[in-house]
């Protein structure tokens, strides 16, 4: 297998390394370097036709895109602890919390480095005030995140998995766009620094 990716602060890729780092997989990443648009090559739209990474090519020459997917697809396939479930139970509460971080927590992130950072101005036309706008959302959406983990529980579906990575890399990538959540989210806060102590964080 080979795994195309990008260093840090690249969120996606990220996600893989610390799935692969916690199941103890052999897999080096070849590096797609998105600063000099290597994803938007030719070659690179050939394993994947949106220009994107992480992408994982397999043996036979199947392409794999999209982090969640390339993750399912190691935990079936590979020896470790199961990130996604052992049971249907746990399955469907991991699932959730992938989703809700995905739709409540990614879309404003996504929205502000798109259109209220100077790194992505070059790249599209951007709307400033919509940018900014995201701000507030994130500050809210990290409020609810802060209530849901007031139980004092140290992953989101109670157990480490994948929905702990997704918003570990999602939120740690927010840091790097100028996103911080509400000092009041001590929660929040806790849990985030219960993961950076994991030895997978530093993938």
């Amino acid at each position: 297998m080979i795994f195309y990716g990008e260093r840090n602060p690249a969120p996606n890729p990220r996600r893989v390394r610390i799935f692969i780092a916690e199941k103890g997989i052999d897999l080096p990443e070849t590096r797609v370097n998105l600063r000099e648009r290597e994803h938007k090559s030719a070659e690179h739209k050939a394993r994947n036709s949106l220009g994107q990474v992480p992408v994982l090519e397999l043996d036979d020459g199947t392409m794999i895109s999209e982090s969640v997917s390339i993750c399912r697809y190691l935990d079936a396939t590979c020896e470790g602890p199961k990130l996604f479930g052992e049971t249907p139970l746990e399955a469907a509460l991991i699932d959730m919390w992938i989703r809700r971080i995905e739709f409540q927590l990614m879309t404003p992130v996504g929205m502000f480095w798109r259109h209220a950072h100077p790194l992505t101005a070059a790249l599209l036309t951007q709307n400033r005030e919509f940018g900014e706008s995201n701000r507030e959302i994130f500050a809210r959406v990290c409020l609810w995140l802060d209530r849901e983990l007031a139980d004092g529980r140290p992953y989101l579906a109670g157990r480490y998995s994948m929905a702990d990575i997704v918003a570990q890399t999602t939120l740690d990538f927010a840091g790097f766009t100028g996103l911080e959540p509400p000092a009041e989210a001590t929660h929040l806060a806790a849990w985030r620094e219960g993961l950076a102590a994991r030895p997978s964080a530093n993938a």
